[in-house]
């Protein structure tokens, strides 16, 4: 894993000082190499080696910045035989070293789930939610893989899924409301699609808060 492009982080600073977003995030993945740069984000191997690097990282972003970042996590469709650290357990040590707050994307939750056959409530009950700071939605595909076995994409192009909507609400049962972001990228419909997505978002967030307010 190389070190991380200064004059790219530059240009990212020069960007956020301008237009001062409420919050910035990146993806826990890889994207890039030899400066070939990829469209995809690719999976990393959960080891002590990868969790120091990417600690070291994000220190240098956070300290570029000047502000906190958030890590979200990724929707994967391989998994290394070097990995001795659980997902879970990778983020949460990411987050206690650097002090970084994490993006929870409830759809890669469920893609990822369904991929490599964990159990995405168990996933969620391990989840340090207290962390968390914003929620991802979005669809995905549903495709087989080489040898026909089912595989889903996180692809962002069509509604989000039931069971996806059901996680959500668990979450936020738990947390309260939190600021909660609909991905749709490809091919996106007319308005009153998106529109009835994010009232589907808005009922769960407006239930919560009035129970919280009891």
């Amino acid at each position: 894993m190389r070190p991380l492009d200064r004059d790219h982080l530059a240009r990212l600073k020069k960007l956020i000082d301008r237009y001062q977003p409420e919050s910035f995030s990146e993806h826990l993945a890889w994207s890039s190499h030899n400066g070939t740069y990829y469209n995809d984000l690719l999976p990393l191997p959960y080891s002590e080696e990868t969790l120091a690097r990417i600690v070291e990282h994000i220190d240098e972003v956070q300290t570029t910045l000047g502000r906190q970042m958030l890590l979200e996590n990724p929707s994967t469709y391989v998994q290394f035989a070097e990995s001795t650290i659980p997902e879970v357990e990778f983020l949460t040590e990411i987050s206690n070293r650097t002090g970084c707050g994490l993006l929870l994307d409830v759809n890669n939750v469920f893609v990822q789930a369904r991929n490599h056959g964990i159990d995405p409530c168990d996933y969620l009950g391990r989840f340090p939610l207290d962390r968390v700071e914003e929620i991802h939605l979005g669809g995905h595909d549903e495709q087989v893989d080489d040898v026909g076995a089912p595989l889903l994409i996180d692809a962002h192009g069509t509604p989000v899924a039931e069971p996806v909507w059901a996680l959500y609400d668990e979450v936020i049962a738990r947390t309260g409301p939190i600021a909660t972001l609909i991905e749709w990228d490809n091919d996106v419909p007319a308005w009153p699609v998106l529109r009835a997505e994010a009232l589907g978002a808005k009922a769960i967030l407006d239930r919560t808060a009035r129970a919280c307010a009891v």
